[in-house]
C-alpha cells in the first residue's frame, strides 16, 4: 500500500491539476488543517496547535446525505493548567 494521496486540484474555471503527496494542509479559519493517509484506507485529519494558543480546535463531522458530510471547525478556550498535548507517534515522548 502506498502512503501517497492522489490529489485533483480544480480552479474556478474548472481546470484540473493532478498531483500526489504524502500529506497536505488547507488553511481554514486561520488554522492549518492537515490531511494524511494512515493504514486501513483511512484518512487522519488534524489541526496544528502552536505553543501559547489560547484556543484549541474541535473538528465536527456530520452526515448530510448518502455521499456528503459537513466538517466544522469549532474553537474552544484552553483551560489553564490543562495538558493540551496529544500523545501520538510523532510527539517524541516515551509512553
Amino acid at each position: 500500500m502506498s502512503d501517497s494521496l492522489q490529489l485533483i486540484l480544480e480552479d474556478v474555471d474548472g481546470t484540473q491539476l493532478e498531483t500526489s503527496c504524502t500529506r497536505f494542509a488547507v488553511m481554514w479559519q486561520g488554522r492549518e488543517v492537515w490531511i494524511q493517509q494512515v493504514g486501513n484506507n483511512q484518512l487522519m485529519i488534524g489541526v496544528d496547535v502552536e505553543d501559547g494558543d489560547t484556543e484549541y480546535a474541535n473538528l465536527l463531522l456530520r452526515p448530510l446525505a448518502t455521499n456528503l458530510v459537513s466538517l466544522e471547525l469549532e474553537m474552544e478556550p484552553v483551560e489553564s493548567g490543562e495538558d493540551d498535548h496529544v500523545h501520538g507517534p510523532d510527539c517524541n515522548h516515551d509512553h
